[in-house]
């Protein structure tokens, strides 16, 4: 794994978990730009296992492969779920939705970097 892309991850699902917040103590629903957010999230996710996927394969270096690729398959279906769920409800529990997603990506992404022995 390519830390600066890892961090990089961690750093926009904070930003996306604070604009969620502050959406929070508002009381509003998520707006589609906060979704359209979390679809950038999504993207980097992708590079990052498509670039995961390469140096595994390469053999570098030697992880635990079904760990490994859990955290990443989980890390993919969270925000899509959770962009699902906050666009289907439209009250302030839709922001606490994308909230606790943006965390739990941000949290998972330090696992994988455990796992792959960057940290």
């Amino acid at each position: 794994m390519i830390v600066p892309l890892a961090l990089l991850v961690v750093a926009v699902c904070v930003v996306l978990a604070g604009w969620a917040g502050w959406f929070v103590a508002r009381d509003r629903a998520v707006v589609l730009r906060q979704l359209w957010g979390a679809s950038v999230v999504e993207g980097l996710l992708v590079v990052q296992a498509v670039v995961a996927g390469v140096l595994a394969l390469t053999g570098t270096p030697d992880i635990d492969a079904a760990l490994f690729w859990g955290y990443v398959v989980t890390q993919a279906i969270v925000l899509p779920l959770a962009a699902a769920w906050a666009f289907a409800e439209r009250t302030r529990w839709s922001s606490v939705v994308l909230l606790v997603a943006a965390l739990t990506v941000a949290f998972l992404e330090f696992r994988l970097l455990q796992i792959w022995g960057s940290v």
